[in-house]
């Protein structure tokens, strides 16, 4: 038996995407940042909110949360 031949292109899967509306508030005009900013960075960098921990992509500092 023949092997059954593929017509056209393979299908790629949609890209996932952040929310970038939920990072950013506007309040009274200017615009705010809801993720904390990274500590060794500075201000221009926000770590990025996991479930138990908060990372910087920039430097790798990690800041753990604690269970209450």
């Amino acid at each position: 038996m023949a092997k059954e031949e593929k017509s056209g292109k393979k299908q790629r899967k949609p890209k996932r995407r952040g929310k970038l509306y939920v990072r950013y508030q506007v309040k009274g005009g200017e615009l705010v940042r809801t993720n904390s900013s990274c500590p060794k960075c500075g201000p221009g960098n926000t770590m990025a909110k996991h479930q138990s921990r908060k990372t910087c992509g920039k430097c790798g500092y990690t800041e753990f949360s604690r269970k209450e």
